[in-house]
């Protein structure tokens, strides 16, 4: 288990340890702990004595967005983007948090790339209360996420500025690919936008005014970047839809070319068949320009058939 705390007295910031920030009776505490083991739980258990029902909500495997209020705490869970390479089914880490007042508790399992901010806000000195670190934890993960969202459309825009029937193929395993991120980010951003709503309408006295403004500011984001996963998804369902009408096209117009070739070739094959049986009184075999006019009948005959074929305009 590894983790760090910040105590807050008056304008004074201190950076510290877990067990030393428990021991201090200061205006603001934030305990974070990193771990994926059971030393967490029994850390958040034994030293900072927190209920078992949040510890459990703390240290879960498997979570999802949500927020609950429990006597004058509130429990939170978002979802981030990860520094670590994440699983396609799961593209987002999770960040649990509880919080009292005066005392802030969060843990996650995999590393959070808007920690890094979070811990920049505190330190300026920009967080006072337990009410502006969760907002700023709920702004920094909406913001973080909007430019990977953005980024999923753009690709989208280029596959569709690119559609050609010579790129199906990779143009496929593109448009599958941003598919696949957005079906996995909306699946937590619609769920973290009620639970972010949920707790800027939270009765909670150490949550501020200003704390609700900010967290409601972060949910209409964290809504803003749903719909717009809502329509990539859509749209690549029709991207899918259009390229796969090429791919028919194109496997059609391939067909008609064979069936064309076959077609002028069906009756010299007849003919040079016919000619080549080893029988006797097969005409002008004993002649000298025999093989030179079969081969220019040949000829005339593939000539008409292409000529009515360009005419019925089967090669458009």
């Amino acid at each position: 288990m590894s983790g760090f705390a910040y105590c807050l007295t008056g304008d004074k910031i201190a950076r510290t340890t877990p067990e030393a920030a428990l021991a201090g009776s200061d205006q603001l505490i934030w305990v974070h702990l990193h771990s994926n083991d059971d030393e967490a739980k029994q850390w958040l258990t034994d030293a900072a004595k927190l209920p078992d029902y949040i510890v459990e909500s703390l240290t879960a495997s498997e979570t999802r967005p949500r927020c609950d209020q429990i006597a004058d705490g509130a429990f939170l869970n978002l979802r981030g983007r990860s520094s670590e390479e994440m699983s396609m089914s799961d593209p987002l880490a999770s960040v649990r948090i509880w919080a009292v007042a005066g005392r802030v508790y969060s843990v996650t399992r995999r590393p959070l790339t808007a920690l890094d901010v979070v811990i920049a806000a505190v330190e300026t000195g920009e967080i006072r209360d337990p009410g502006d670190l969760i907002a700023e934890f709920a702004a920094a993960i909406t913001a973080d996420l909007d430019p990977e969202v953005a980024d999923l459309g753009d690709a989208l825009d280029d596959c569709e500025a690119d559609l050609d029937a010579d790129r199906v193929f990779q143009l496929r395993r593109e448009v599958t690919q941003v598919r696949v991120k957005a079906i996995g980010y909306r699946r937590f951003l619609f769920p973290q936008r009620a639970a972010i709503e949920k707790l800027a309408a939270l009765p909670i006295a150490w949550l501020q005014d200003d704390d609700r403004v900010h967290l409601n500011a972060a949910a209409d984001r964290a809504a803003r970047m749903a719909e717009e996963l809502e329509s990539i998804r859509e749209r690549s369902a029709l991207m899918h839809e259009a390229l796969t009408d090429l791919r028919a096209e194109q496997i059609d117009q391939r067909s008609l070319i064979i069936s064309v070739v076959a077609m002028i070739f069906l009756p010299l094959t007849f003919l040079t068949g016919l000619l080549g049986m080893n029988v006797k009184g097969i005409p002008y075999a004993e002649q000298p320009w025999a093989f030179d006019g079969v081969v220019w009948v040949c000829v005339v005959i593939s000539f008409a058939i292409s000529i009515y074929f360009i005419r019925r305009r089967w090669f458009r």
